[in-house]
């Protein structure tokens, strides 16, 4: 049996199947074949619409649209996961993230502000805040490919099409346009130049 805390201001579709000590809060839109799995959490603010929503999840304030989340993730808030999206197990998927078309393996962290499309991310990576798949070169979209245990750290932006391979590391604000090896330290960005008392002229 679900626990409904307002249900005047949710609208869920008749076809929609919710699991076993589901807790909805108030202001849940969910429509479409879309299932809620066990003791799975919506919070507030919710528009889920054509997707899978695993176990033991949390969601908050996020729009999933014809995608599956697997047990055990938390959403939100303020995310957005479009159309033909896996997130697999363990994941947390945090403010402000977007992400499209990709896969993302399982206890990997995308937790604020970062956009990632067209891509395979796999399993324990971290990415960091504000970073960027650039997909989309104007004409045509590309891949990403990201193996098992990277990190890659705020700030980055990864052009596609390119290919990221296990347990190599990207340090923060750095822009990646070329293949990474497996074990790679990656660090491209310019060296900061201090100019003593030059700062005047600007005030």
């Amino acid at each position: 049996m679900s626990n409904y805390l307002n249900k005047n201001t949710c609208y869920i579709d008749d076809n929609v199947k919710i699991g076993k000590n589901v807790t909805i809060y108030e202001n849940n839109h969910i429509e479409g074949d879309t299932i809620i799995g066990d003791n799975t959490i919506l919070l507030p603010g919710n528009f889920i619409t054509n997707s899978h929503i695993g176990e033991n999840c949390s969601i908050h304030n996020s729009v999933i649209e014809n995608s599956n989340v697997d047990n055990n993730c938390k959403i939100g808030p303020f995310a957005h996961i479009r159309p033909n999206c896996k997130i697999s197990k363990n994941c947390k998927i945090g403010n402000f993230v977007e992400i499209k078309n990709a896969i993302i393996g399982e206890n990997t962290k995308i937790s604020h502000l970062a956009y990632v499309g067209d891509a395979t991310i796999g399993k324990d990576c971290n990415i960091g805040c504000g970073v960027i798949f650039a997909n989309y070169n104007g004409k045509t979209k590309n891949k990403t490919i990201v193996g098992n245990h990277v990190f890659i750290g705020s700030n980055s932006n990864i052009i596609s099409p390119v290919t990221i391979e296990d347990d190599s590391y990207i340090c923060a604000g750095t822009t990646v346009t070329d293949n990474v090896q497996s074990e790679d330290f990656v660090i491209g960005r310019v060296r900061q130049e201090n100019k003593k008392n030059k700062a005047k002229k600007y005030w």
